[in-house]
Protein backbone atom coordinates (compact mmCIF):
# COMPACT_ATOMS: atom_id res chain seq x y z
CA UNK A 1 0.00 0.00 0.00
CA UNK A 2 1.30 3.45 -0.95
CA UNK A 3 0.31 7.01 -0.17
CA UNK A 4 -1.11 7.20 -3.70
CA UNK A 5 -3.37 4.24 -2.83
CA UNK A 6 -4.58 6.07 0.28
CA UNK A 7 -5.52 9.11 -1.79
CA UNK A 8 -7.16 7.19 -4.62
CA UNK A 9 -9.26 5.13 -2.20
CA UNK A 10 -10.20 8.15 -0.04
CA UNK A 11 -8.81 6.52 3.09
CA UNK A 12 -7.15 9.61 4.58
CA UNK A 13 -9.02 11.30 7.43
CA UNK A 14 -6.33 13.81 8.35
CA UNK A 15 -3.38 15.32 6.48
CA UNK A 16 -1.17 18.14 7.59
CA UNK A 17 2.10 19.92 6.91
CA UNK A 18 4.38 19.06 9.81
CA UNK A 19 7.91 19.79 10.95
CA UNK A 20 9.48 23.23 10.74
CA UNK A 21 6.58 24.76 8.82
CA UNK A 22 4.20 23.76 11.60
CA UNK A 23 6.61 24.94 14.31
CA UNK A 24 7.17 28.25 12.52
CA UNK A 25 10.92 27.67 12.29
CA UNK A 26 11.03 27.04 8.55
CA UNK A 27 13.40 28.82 6.21
CA UNK A 28 12.90 29.48 2.48
CA UNK A 29 14.73 26.27 1.56
CA UNK A 30 13.00 24.07 4.19
CA UNK A 31 11.42 20.82 3.06
CA UNK A 32 7.68 20.32 3.28
CA UNK A 33 6.94 17.30 5.48
CA UNK A 34 3.51 15.70 5.49
CA UNK A 35 1.94 13.55 8.17
CA UNK A 36 -1.53 12.17 8.55
CA UNK A 37 -3.95 9.45 9.55
CA UNK A 38 -5.79 6.92 7.41
CA UNK A 39 -8.29 4.12 7.90
CA UNK A 40 -7.65 0.73 6.34
CA UNK A 41 -10.42 -0.64 4.12
CA UNK A 42 -12.74 -2.75 6.28
CA UNK A 43 -11.98 -5.99 4.46
CA UNK A 44 -8.25 -5.53 4.91
CA UNK A 45 -8.60 -4.46 8.54
CA UNK A 46 -10.60 -7.59 9.37
CA UNK A 47 -8.10 -9.82 7.60
CA UNK A 48 -4.47 -10.66 8.30
CA UNK A 49 -2.82 -7.86 6.34
CA UNK A 50 -2.80 -5.01 8.86
CA UNK A 51 -0.73 -2.01 7.76
CA UNK A 52 0.28 0.24 10.68
CA UNK A 53 1.72 3.07 8.62
CA UNK A 54 2.60 4.11 5.08
CA UNK A 55 5.50 6.34 4.10
CA UNK A 56 7.25 7.55 0.98
CA UNK A 57 10.82 6.62 0.09
CA UNK A 58 12.39 9.58 1.90
CA UNK A 59 10.16 9.21 4.96
CA UNK A 60 9.13 12.87 4.86
CA UNK A 61 5.53 11.82 4.18
CA UNK A 62 4.15 9.46 6.82
CA UNK A 63 0.56 8.35 7.41
CA UNK A 64 -0.52 6.30 10.44
CA UNK A 65 -3.36 3.83 10.39
CA UNK A 66 -6.09 4.82 12.85
CA UNK A 67 -5.30 2.11 15.41
CA UNK A 68 -1.56 2.84 15.30
CA UNK A 69 -2.35 6.53 15.63
CA UNK A 70 -4.32 5.95 18.84
CA UNK A 71 -1.66 3.59 20.20
CA UNK A 72 0.95 6.30 19.80
CA UNK A 73 -1.34 8.95 21.28
CA UNK A 74 -1.73 6.81 24.39
CA UNK A 75 2.07 6.74 24.68
CA UNK A 76 2.16 10.55 24.30
CA UNK A 77 4.43 10.20 21.30
CA UNK A 78 5.46 13.80 20.45
CA UNK A 79 5.28 13.42 16.66
CA UNK A 80 1.75 12.04 16.78
CA UNK A 81 0.48 14.31 19.56
CA UNK A 82 1.62 17.31 17.54
CA UNK A 83 -0.85 16.35 14.82
CA UNK A 84 -3.66 17.21 17.25
CA UNK A 85 -2.18 20.68 17.71
CA UNK A 86 -1.52 21.40 14.04
CA UNK A 87 -1.92 25.13 13.26
CA UNK A 88 -4.95 25.75 11.01
CA UNK A 89 -2.79 27.05 8.16
CA UNK A 90 -0.96 23.70 8.05
CA UNK A 91 -4.04 21.46 7.84
CA UNK A 92 -4.34 20.10 4.31
CA UNK A 93 -7.46 18.00 4.92
CA UNK A 94 -9.53 17.03 7.95
CA UNK A 95 -12.47 14.63 7.84
CA UNK A 96 -15.30 15.58 10.25
CA UNK A 97 -14.74 12.30 12.12
CA UNK A 98 -11.24 13.41 13.08
CA UNK A 99 -12.75 16.13 15.31
CA UNK A 100 -13.36 13.41 17.90
CA UNK A 101 -9.63 13.27 18.69
CA UNK A 102 -8.77 16.15 21.01
CA UNK A 103 -5.38 16.87 22.61
CA UNK A 104 -6.90 17.36 26.09
CA UNK A 105 -8.06 13.74 26.02
CA UNK A 106 -4.48 12.46 25.64
CA UNK A 107 -2.08 14.87 27.36
CA UNK A 108 -0.68 13.31 30.52
CA UNK A 109 2.40 13.15 32.69
CA UNK A 110 3.79 10.63 30.20
CA UNK A 111 4.83 13.72 28.24
CA UNK A 112 7.68 14.14 30.68
CA UNK A 113 9.12 10.91 29.35
CA UNK A 114 8.15 11.21 25.71
CA UNK A 115 9.07 14.87 25.18
CA UNK A 116 11.80 15.52 27.74
CA UNK A 117 13.58 12.16 27.49
CA UNK A 118 13.59 12.43 23.72
CA UNK A 119 15.14 15.88 24.11
CA UNK A 120 17.78 14.45 26.47
CA UNK A 121 18.56 11.83 23.84
CA UNK A 122 19.02 14.65 21.34
CA UNK A 123 21.46 16.36 23.72
CA UNK A 124 23.47 13.13 23.87
CA UNK A 125 23.34 12.97 20.09
CA UNK A 126 24.57 16.56 19.89
CA UNK A 127 27.43 15.71 22.26
CA UNK A 128 28.32 12.73 20.09
CA UNK A 129 28.35 14.90 16.97
CA UNK A 130 30.47 17.48 18.76
CA UNK A 131 32.97 14.74 19.55
CA UNK A 132 32.99 13.50 15.95
CA UNK A 133 33.62 16.99 14.59
CA UNK A 134 36.34 17.91 17.08
CA UNK A 135 38.01 14.50 17.14
CA UNK A 136 37.83 13.13 13.58
CA UNK A 137 39.21 9.70 12.85
CA UNK A 138 42.14 9.65 10.38
CA UNK A 139 41.33 7.67 7.22
CA UNK A 140 44.22 5.27 7.87
CA UNK A 141 42.96 2.48 10.12
CA UNK A 142 45.18 1.42 13.02
CA UNK A 143 46.33 -2.20 13.21
CA UNK A 144 46.52 -4.76 15.99
CA UNK A 145 50.21 -3.89 16.44
CA UNK A 146 49.25 -0.34 17.43
CA UNK A 147 47.67 -1.86 20.54
CA UNK A 148 50.57 -4.15 21.44
CA UNK A 149 53.14 -3.28 24.09
CA UNK A 150 56.41 -5.02 25.02
CA UNK A 151 57.77 -5.11 28.56
CA UNK A 152 60.98 -3.18 29.14
CA UNK A 153 62.24 -3.35 32.70
CA UNK A 154 59.42 -2.17 34.92
CA UNK A 155 57.69 -0.41 32.00
CA UNK A 156 56.60 -1.04 28.44
CA UNK A 157 57.07 0.28 24.92
CA UNK A 158 54.80 0.09 21.91
CA UNK A 159 55.63 -2.92 19.76
CA UNK A 160 56.75 -0.77 16.80
CA UNK A 161 59.09 1.32 18.96
CA UNK A 162 60.49 -1.76 20.66
CA UNK A 163 61.18 -3.50 17.35
CA UNK A 164 62.90 -0.42 15.94
CA UNK A 165 65.11 -0.02 19.00
CA UNK A 166 66.06 -3.70 18.86
CA UNK A 167 66.74 -3.47 15.10
CA UNK A 168 64.26 -6.30 14.56
CA UNK A 169 61.48 -7.01 12.09
CA UNK A 170 58.15 -8.47 13.16
CA UNK A 171 58.76 -11.67 11.18
CA UNK A 172 61.73 -12.50 13.43
CA UNK A 173 59.33 -12.76 16.39
CA UNK A 174 57.28 -15.58 17.79
CA UNK A 175 54.54 -15.44 20.40
CA UNK A 176 53.35 -18.10 22.84
CA UNK A 177 50.52 -18.00 25.36
CA UNK A 178 51.37 -17.38 29.00
CA UNK A 179 49.20 -19.80 31.03
CA UNK A 180 46.46 -18.20 33.18
CA UNK A 181 47.15 -14.66 31.87
CA UNK A 182 44.77 -13.18 29.30
CA UNK A 183 46.23 -11.33 26.31
CA UNK A 184 49.81 -11.62 27.63
CA UNK A 185 52.29 -13.48 25.44
CA UNK A 186 55.89 -14.65 25.79
CA UNK A 187 57.94 -13.01 23.04
CA UNK A 188 60.72 -15.00 21.36
CA UNK A 189 63.29 -13.73 18.86
CA UNK A 190 65.17 -15.53 16.08
CA UNK A 191 68.24 -13.46 15.14
CA UNK A 192 69.78 -16.26 13.06
CA UNK A 193 70.10 -15.50 9.32
CA UNK A 194 67.36 -17.25 7.41
CA UNK A 195 65.25 -17.52 10.61
CA UNK A 196 65.51 -21.34 10.96
CA UNK A 197 63.26 -21.40 14.05
CA UNK A 198 60.31 -20.64 11.78
CA UNK A 199 58.56 -18.03 13.91
CA UNK A 200 55.44 -16.67 12.23
CA UNK A 201 55.70 -13.03 13.28
CA UNK A 202 53.37 -11.00 15.51
CA UNK A 203 50.36 -10.87 13.16
CA UNK A 204 49.43 -12.65 9.97
CA UNK A 205 48.72 -9.43 8.02
CA UNK A 206 49.27 -6.00 9.60
CA UNK A 207 46.48 -4.45 7.49
CA UNK A 208 43.72 -7.00 8.04
CA UNK A 209 44.51 -9.16 11.07
CA UNK A 210 42.16 -8.88 14.05
CA UNK A 211 44.41 -10.70 16.51
CA UNK A 212 48.03 -11.53 17.25
CA UNK A 213 49.52 -14.71 15.80
CA UNK A 214 51.03 -17.56 17.82
CA UNK A 215 54.09 -19.61 16.80
CA UNK A 216 55.42 -23.05 17.65
CA UNK A 217 58.43 -22.46 19.92
CA UNK A 218 61.23 -25.06 20.06
CA UNK A 219 61.85 -26.58 23.47
CA UNK A 220 64.49 -24.78 25.49
CA UNK A 221 64.03 -21.36 23.90
CA UNK A 222 63.71 -18.50 26.41
CA UNK A 223 61.50 -15.44 25.92
CA UNK A 224 63.30 -12.11 25.64
CA UNK A 225 60.27 -10.11 26.81
CA UNK A 226 56.51 -10.25 27.14
CA UNK A 227 53.95 -8.70 24.83
CA UNK A 228 50.56 -7.42 25.99
CA UNK A 229 47.70 -6.97 23.50
CA UNK A 230 45.17 -4.33 24.59
CA UNK A 231 42.28 -6.26 23.07
CA UNK A 232 39.52 -4.13 24.65
CA UNK A 233 41.20 -0.94 23.49
CA UNK A 234 41.49 -2.33 19.97
CA UNK A 235 37.82 -3.40 19.93
CA UNK A 236 36.70 0.04 21.16
CA UNK A 237 38.85 1.75 18.57
CA UNK A 238 37.41 -0.41 15.76
CA UNK A 239 33.86 0.45 16.85
CA UNK A 240 34.57 4.19 17.03
CA UNK A 241 36.41 4.11 13.68
CA UNK A 242 33.55 2.24 12.00
CA UNK A 243 30.87 4.51 13.48
CA UNK A 244 32.78 7.65 12.51
CA UNK A 245 33.20 6.70 8.86
CA UNK A 246 29.62 5.41 8.63
CA UNK A 247 28.55 8.80 9.96
CA UNK A 248 30.72 10.55 7.35
CA UNK A 249 29.11 8.46 4.61
CA UNK A 250 25.51 8.86 5.78
CA UNK A 251 25.46 12.33 7.37
CA UNK A 252 23.06 14.91 6.03
CA UNK A 253 25.33 16.94 3.75
CA UNK A 254 23.31 20.15 4.04
CA UNK A 255 23.12 20.02 7.84
CA UNK A 256 26.81 19.21 8.10
CA UNK A 257 27.67 22.11 5.79
CA UNK A 258 25.62 24.38 8.05
CA UNK A 259 27.47 23.02 11.09
CA UNK A 260 30.83 23.76 9.48
CA UNK A 261 29.64 27.16 8.28
CA UNK A 262 28.57 28.47 11.69
CA UNK A 263 31.78 27.06 13.16
CA UNK A 264 30.36 26.05 16.56
CA UNK A 265 30.77 22.31 15.90
CA UNK A 266 27.28 21.12 16.80
CA UNK A 267 24.23 20.20 14.76
CA UNK A 268 22.26 23.42 15.11
CA UNK A 269 19.01 21.91 13.85
CA UNK A 270 19.34 19.12 16.38
CA UNK A 271 19.81 21.62 19.22
CA UNK A 272 16.84 23.64 18.00
CA UNK A 273 14.64 20.58 18.50
CA UNK A 274 16.09 20.03 21.98
CA UNK A 275 14.80 23.42 23.12
CA UNK A 276 11.52 23.13 21.24
CA UNK A 277 10.72 19.78 22.85
CA UNK A 278 11.70 20.87 26.36
CA UNK A 279 9.75 24.11 26.14
CA UNK A 280 6.68 22.28 24.84
CA UNK A 281 6.98 19.73 27.66
CA UNK A 282 7.10 22.48 30.28
CA UNK A 283 4.06 24.21 28.73
CA UNK A 284 2.12 20.94 28.74
CA UNK A 285 2.92 20.37 32.42
CA UNK A 286 2.02 23.91 33.48
CA UNK A 287 -0.97 24.67 31.24
CA UNK A 288 -2.27 21.36 29.93
CA UNK A 289 -2.11 22.89 26.45
CA UNK A 290 -0.32 21.71 23.30
CA UNK A 291 1.21 24.60 21.36
CA UNK A 292 2.87 23.40 18.18
CA UNK A 293 3.49 26.80 16.56
CA UNK A 294 6.34 28.17 18.63
CA UNK A 295 6.09 31.72 20.00
CA UNK A 296 9.89 32.14 20.24
CA UNK A 297 10.71 31.59 16.57
CA UNK A 298 13.61 34.07 16.57
CA UNK A 299 15.37 32.42 19.53
CA UNK A 300 15.06 29.01 17.90
CA UNK A 301 16.37 30.36 14.61
CA UNK A 302 19.30 31.92 16.46
CA UNK A 303 20.15 28.41 17.64
CA UNK A 304 19.81 27.10 14.12
CA UNK A 305 22.14 29.82 12.82
CA UNK A 306 24.75 28.78 15.38
CA UNK A 307 24.74 32.06 17.30
CA UNK A 308 25.34 30.36 20.65
CA UNK A 309 28.27 28.40 21.97
CA UNK A 310 27.80 24.65 22.26
CA UNK A 311 28.62 24.46 25.98
CA UNK A 312 26.26 27.36 26.68
CA UNK A 313 23.36 25.60 24.94
CA UNK A 314 23.99 22.26 26.64
CA UNK A 315 24.10 23.93 30.07
CA UNK A 316 20.88 25.83 29.37
CA UNK A 317 19.18 22.70 28.05
CA UNK A 318 20.15 20.72 31.15
CA UNK A 319 18.72 23.50 33.32
CA UNK A 320 15.52 23.36 31.27
CA UNK A 321 15.35 19.59 31.85
CA UNK A 322 15.32 20.28 35.61
CA UNK A 323 12.53 22.85 35.12
CA UNK A 324 10.48 20.30 33.19
CA UNK A 325 10.91 17.73 35.96
CA UNK A 326 9.79 20.27 38.57
CA UNK A 327 6.78 21.29 36.46
CA UNK A 328 5.60 17.70 36.09
CA UNK A 329 6.08 17.04 39.82
CA UNK A 330 3.24 19.49 40.53
CA UNK A 331 1.24 19.06 37.33
CA UNK A 332 -2.50 18.34 37.55
CA UNK A 333 -2.36 16.22 34.41
CA UNK A 334 -3.36 12.56 34.79
CA UNK A 335 -0.61 9.98 35.04
CA UNK A 336 -1.67 8.43 31.73
CA UNK A 337 -4.37 9.08 29.12
CA UNK A 338 -7.77 7.45 29.58
CA UNK A 339 -7.19 4.29 27.57
CA UNK A 340 -10.77 2.97 27.70
CA UNK A 341 -12.22 6.26 26.44
CA UNK A 342 -9.61 6.40 23.68
CA UNK A 343 -10.43 2.85 22.62
CA UNK A 344 -14.12 3.69 22.50
CA UNK A 345 -13.38 6.71 20.31
CA UNK A 346 -11.26 4.50 18.08
CA UNK A 347 -14.08 1.99 17.63
CA UNK A 348 -16.68 4.69 17.04
CA UNK A 349 -14.66 6.55 14.42
CA UNK A 350 -13.78 3.37 12.57
CA UNK A 351 -17.37 2.11 12.54
CA UNK A 352 -18.68 5.47 11.39
CA UNK A 353 -16.06 5.67 8.65
CA UNK A 354 -16.98 2.23 7.33
CA UNK A 355 -20.67 3.09 7.48
CA UNK A 356 -20.14 6.29 5.50
CA UNK A 357 -18.04 4.35 2.99
CA UNK A 358 -20.85 1.86 2.42
CA UNK A 359 -23.35 4.66 1.98
CA UNK A 360 -21.19 5.95 -0.83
Amino acid sequence: MTITDLRQQNLIIFEAISGSRAYGTNLPHSDTDLKGVFVLPEKQFLGLDYVPQVANATNDEVFYELRRFVELLLKNNPTVLELLGTPPDCIVYQHPLFDQFRPQDFLSRLCQLSFAEYAVAQIRKAKGLNKKINHPEPPGRKSVLDFCYVTVGAGAQSADVWLARQSLSANQCGLANVPHLTDLYALFIDRTPGHPLGYRGLVRDPDTSQDVQLSAVPKGEEPVAYLSFNRNGYSSYCRVFREYWEWVEKRNKERYANTVQHGKNYDAKNMLHVFRLLQMAEEIALTGQLQVRRPNREFLLQIRRGEFEYAELVAEAEQLVAQVEAAFDTSVLPATPAAEAAEETLRRVRQQFYLLDKQG
